[in-house]
């Protein structure tokens, strides 16, 4: 992680390398499958160009990551001119933290949330809406924004964005094979008796997008279990952070479905995610439930009020 005082988080530097070091694997693995299975129809290029465009795509979300997500969000960055009090709490997290300050950025519509984005601490982005600033106060928005700025520090939205690539590159092929258009309709191998091409690249990027979207389910909920921890440790605040999730969660619940779509497509980047009504207590969710999250707080809480010895 970037050099900062916000508590380090050796499981989350564990599955972060884990994750990405499995996604590498289960990649190649998908490139060696399909050079076996097209170089016999002819089809080497095609295995070549889909491990082009899955280490292109990569290489796009390393490097466009903050546009693309500001993109998503209808964000845009203000300066201190523009957002006076928004800017003074992010300097003093960041000079709290000892680390660079990012960007400062503000989406302009009523669901209550916040997201960090960026490929480093130089060119990370911090973006609130204008939803949660109406939300919450400002004991309450500092701890929202000290757990957005703790993803900055660990670097985990980089790997987050980079480690969905082979996810990415996979679902791509299985739209391809889905229609066949790519391999041949059911064209069988040589001897003609086994089955379609396209039917064994389907089964095997269907094997690769799900463990994919597992694996980064199961990173995504931890790192946000993390930020809390980190972000309530550096304010000493975790009832204000725990408040803050509690209020931003009851607000999403009664915000009409055409403003959520608004911010759905960056949810797995928010402190909340954009859904109402839906248990997250499952494989699929990219966050912690509210009441692990809440549980976690009330722990800190009750260490830091703790009288030393």
């Amino acid at each position: 992680m970037a050099r900062s005082r916000f508590l380090p988080d050796r499981g989350l530097t564990l599955r972060m390398t884990t994750v990405m070091f499995l996604l590498g694997a289960l990649f190649v693995a998908l490139i060696a499958v399909l050079m076996v299975v097209l170089g016999s129809q002819g089809g080497m290029g095609l295995a070549v160009l889909v491990g082009l465009v899955g280490i292109g795509v990569a290489v796009y979300q390393w490097y466009s990551s903050d546009k693309v997500a500001m993109r998503a969000m209808r964000a845009r960055e203000v300066s201190a001119e523009e957002a006076p009090e928004l800017h003074g709490m992010v300097d003093r997290l960041c000079a709290l933290a000892d680390m660079p300050k990012p960007r400062v950025g503000i989406a302009d519509t009523r669901v209550p949330n916040a997201f960090a984005t960026g490929r480093s601490p130089g060119r990370a982005v911090v973006c609130v809406t204008t939803g949660i600033m109406q939300t919450l106060t400002a004991e309450e928005l500092e701890g929202v924004l000290a757990h957005e700025l703790s993803h900055v520090a660990h670097r985990d939205v980089l790997v987050m964005t980079v480690a969905s690539s082979a996810g990415i590159a996979a679902g791509m092929l299985t739209q391809g094979a889905q229609y066949g258009a790519f391999f041949g309709g059911g064209r069988r191998d040589n001897n003609n008796n086994g089955l379609p091409v396209w039917l064994v690249v389907l089964v095997v990027s269907l094997v690769v997008y799900a463990i994919s979207f597992v694996l980064l389910r199961l990173l995504s909920r931890y790192r946000e279990l993390s930020a809390d921890r980190a972000g309530a440790y550096l304010t000493m605040k975790p009832a204000a952070l725990a408040s803050a999730l509690q209020k931003i969660t009851g607000e999403i619940n009664v915000i009409p479905q055409r403003d959520l779509r608004q911010v759905r497509a960056a949810s797995a980047l928010c402190i909340a995610p954009a859904v109402q009504g839906v248990s997250l207590r499952t494989l699929t969710s990219t966050h912690p439930s509210l009441e692990q999250r809440l549980e976690q707080l009330a722990r800190i809480q009750a260490e830091l009020g703790r009288p030393s010895t």
